[in-house]
């Protein structure tokens, strides 16, 4: 059995013989701002699953995102109208893109190329959030990666597998008539 196999397959068992160093690594995190570049990734099967290298030009990022409903905006100033209630909103979007958005936005010379879970506690998400430099020597020239070289901003645009996965592209054929191009596309199609 490889490294990584077994790696992955520790890290997925159940975590009796390894709880201390989980609470040691929530308490170290939790005390730790909610954006932190890091060296290398806590789960390296996972990231080399969804194509982190360790090689110049990836930059795994850990997001740390509060859990729960979110209000939603509403203009300031004035009153209040009666009918439009701001608790209990739930966000379309899951905590996975919230996170990749996050990153994307305190680094934005970077891409994101991938996420996954890290660790939750009762109030708080971790997730790594793979980035990459597309203007890298080394991105450049690798034939596996250097696709991303022409797509900018694809947090923001939605087109992370995460995000795909949130705004329903990953359903097809029957019951998903109405997810492509775009929810919001097909609900402005008839005006």
């Amino acid at each position: 059995m490889s490294y990584y196999k077994y790696a992955q397959e520790q890290y997925e068992q159940p975590k009796e013989n390894l709880d201390e160093l989980w609470q040691q690594r929530l308490v170290e995190w939790r005390q730790q701002d909610a954006i932190v570049k890091l060296d290398n990734p806590t789960r390296i099967p996972k990231a080399r699953q969804l194509g982190y290298k360790a090689k110049n030009g990836f930059t795994p990022v850990r997001v740390r995102v509060d859990k729960g409903g979110s209000k939603r905006e509403r203009p300031s100033g004035g009153r209040k109208p009666k009918n439009a209630g701001q608790s209990r909103y739930s966000s379309k979007k899951s905590k996975r893109v919230i996170a990749e958005q996050r990153a994307s936005d305190q680094y934005p010379n970077l891409e994101v190329l991938n996420s996954y879970w890290v660790a939750e506690d009762g109030n708080r998400k971790w997730y790594e959030i793979i980035m990459v430099d597309p203007e890298h020597p080394e991105i450049e020239s690798d034939d596996d990666i250097n696709w991303i070289c022409d797509k900018r901003n694809r947090a923001e645009r939605g087109l992370t597998p995460a995000a795909k996965e949130s705004r329903g592209l990953k359903n097809k054929g029957k019951g998903a008539e109405k997810v492509r191009p775009s929810q919001s596309a097909n609900d402005n199609k008839g005006k």
